[in-house]
């Protein structure tokens, strides 16, 4: 229920006839996560507050640098050494105090991923990186969740809608991360950028929310702020079977790994007590592996009945990422041990 101050001020968006009270009610009811709180965190952090989405989630482990502040403005110099999550939670609350917020100062990693996500309603993918990109991207396909898509280089940055209604997921625009990975510490780019992008993906987040317009699911869209250009592309879902959502189960428990020694040594003495499962998708497996059945994270947990009881279940990855993931999906599922590959086959 929306209180007398808030009704003041989010007046302005009220009285658009596509959003009113109760698209307002829906932004206050709704939980957000954003992974990376730098460049494009920011802005969809400060609009989004602004807005009065009524739950906010921050991930990032990084810090305050002086090279941020072109670029990242919620920040000053005052604020140089100090964790972008205390900072941006501190200052947001500010902007708007009935919002409330959550900082994860931790790297989003395997191990927490799904611990972290499972209570939100919505994703924004807010990284520089193409290792958490393919891990939001998992992970979301994994519960279930949509997830908003930005990133940025140099003067030309791309916003998308992935996983919503059984669109298209990251992975089936980009299969496999680049043989070369320029970011913006060695290809730049202009401060005013992510402004513009992240705004975009607030926009897409409250037109998700309240349900109004037309969200860019399945679709990527490209902006150059150099030539003022901005295309608009279709992307196919290549998975053809329904992905499956795992029941939610919080757990704190470490993600139990072995090494590909121990792995070894297990397959020579008691190679029937060991079941193998590759949780990479079916393209990966035929074109190199190292045993055992192929079911892939997407469609795990509608494959259980695959996976022999009583058995230790090793799961693997190409980095050992994926599988983390796989070990949590099972661990509230799965009665038997259930190991990761550390580092994967690589």
């Amino acid at each position: 229920m929306l209180v007398k101050e808030e009704l003041n001020r989010y007046n302005r968006q009220m009285i658009l006839p596509e959003l009113g009270p109760a698209g307002q009610e829906k932004l206050k009811a709704a939980k957000i996560l954003l992974i990376g709180a730098g460049g494009l965190g920011c802005p969809v952090l400060q609009y989004l507050a602004a807005a009065g989405v009524g739950t906010i989630g921050i991930v990032d482990d990084d810090v305050v640098e002086l090279s941020n502040l072109h670029r990242q403005i919620l920040y000053n110099h005052t604020d140089i050494g100090q964790p972008k999550v205390k900072m941006a939670a501190a200052k947001l609350q500010l902007l708007n105090p009935h919002v409330s917020f959550s900082a994860y100062h931790e790297r989003f990693r395997a191990d927490n991923a799904i611990n972290i996500c499972q209570d939100y309603d919505l994703v924004i993918d807010c990284s520089d990186n193409f290792t958490t990109r393919y891990l939001v991207n998992d992970t979301c396909v994994a519960l279930g969740k949509t997830l908003i898509f930005g990133s940025i280089l140099q003067f030309e940055g791309q916003v998308a809608v992935f996983n919503h209604q059984g669109s298209a997921n990251y992975r089936d625009l980009y299969p496999a991360p680049p043989t070369e990975n320029i970011n913006c510490v060695e290809g730049g780019v202009i401060g005013i950028l992510p402004g513009i992008i992240g705004l975009y993906m607030a926009n897409e987040a409250l037109k998700l929310i309240t349900g109004i317009g037309e969200p860019l699911s399945g679709k990527l869209m490209t902006v150059n702020a150099l030539n003022n250009t901005v295309m608009v592309f279709k992307i196919a879902a290549k998975k053809t079977a329904e992905t499956a959502k795992p029941a939610p189960a919080k757990t704190d428990k470490a993600v139990q790994e072995i090494d590909s020694t121990t792995l070894d040594r297990w397959l020579e003495t008691h190679a029937d007590e060991v079941f193998l499962i590759d949780v990479r998708e079916d393209y990966e497996h035929e074109e190199n592996n190292i045993g055992g059945i192929n079911l892939p994270l997407y469609g795990l947990t509608a494959s259980l009945t695959a996976i022999p009881k009583h058995k230790k279940v090793v799961c693997y990855c190409q980095t050992g990422q994926r599988s983390k993931m796989a070990v949590q999906v099972l661990a509230g599922l799965y009665e038997g041990e259930v190991y990761s590959l550390k580092n994967g086959m690589a």
